[in-house]
């Protein structure tokens, strides 16, 4: 039987500036899956998510969205059907912008929204903010704006293109542990609405790996360490590799958490 054609593909990836920063990364995103991206601070996360959204240039190796190619086609085309949501993007949000202006800003992948949309871009703009559980933050500035109501308003924005694959980096920073659950049963019902996009979060806590994510994909240095289904990937001993210390694995339900310390050794799989 024919294996069917990844959404999104990522083929000998490597990146090299004074050192190599990411060693040949392989990585296949298939229809229906939702992922996590986990290791440790300096493992390549950023420089892996800043390739794969089109803000660093690989060395050598292939992206590919669909039949695109980067490279082989226009990157700024490409990058409207990648949506990221980054604390790097909210920096660069004026402060007097409305939640309605930065989700319009979306329509054009810009950073803040000045001048005038047209009737069918407002309409849409309305929509997501209704999405996202925003509407009645439509005219309320920026600067006033709570971490988990920004990060929604940033998911709208990154909604405001026709996606395929949205990353996430780390959108749980920030968040008190009643916004954090707050915001993770936020996303388990995005990806239940209709067209959803494919969802990567980028993380360095598994409680944070709700059920809606199928995937993993741990890195270490720089490389991949191991990929594929999360009841696979998640062994006490594959994270106490990434993370360079003794790590057991939890798992209570369908919830993880990690304990870490000099005497889990013998919880590790």
């Amino acid at each position: 039987m024919k294996k069917a054609s990844p959404i999104f593909e990522v083929e000998k990836l490597r990146v090299e500036r004074d050192a190599v920063i990411l060693h040949e990364v392989n990585w296949r995103v298939e229809l229906g899956q939702h992922w996590v991206i986990l290791g440790a601070n300096g493992s390549g996360k950023t420089s892996l998510l800043s390739a794969l959204t089109g803000y660093l240039m690989p060395t050598s190796g292939e992206i590919r969205i669909g039949s695109a190619s980067f490279g082989a086609a226009d990157w700024r085309e490409v990058r409207r059907s990648v949506g990221l949501v980054s604390s790097s993007l909210g920096h660069r949000i004026e402060p007097e912008q409305t939640a309605r202006e930065v989700i319009l800003s979306g329509s054009n992948s810009q950073i803040n929204f000045w001048g005038k949309a047209g009737a069918e871009t407002e309409k849409r703009a309305r929509q997501v903010l209704q999405r996202v559980k925003a509407a009645h933050l439509t005219d309320r500035a920026w600067r006033y704006l709570s971490q988990g109501e920004r990060q929604r308003v940033l998911i709208g924005r990154a909604l405001m293109s026709r996606l395929r694959i949205m990353f996430l980096d780390e959108p749980c920073s920030g968040l008190d542990p009643v916004a954090r659950e707050d915001f993770l049963a936020f996303l388990s019902a995005l990806v239940k609405g209709p067209h959803a996009p494919t969802l990567v979060l980028v993380t360095h806590h598994v409680e944070e790996i709700v059920p809606l994510f199928s995937q993993v994909l741990l890195l270490r240095g720089g490389r991949v360490l191991a990929c594929g289904p999360k009841d696979k990937v998640l062994t006490s001993a594959n994270l106490s590799t990434t993370f360079g210390a003794p790590t057991a694995v939890r798992r209570t339900g369908s919830r993880y958490r990690l304990e870490i310390g000099r005497h889990v050794g013998s919880f590790a799989k």
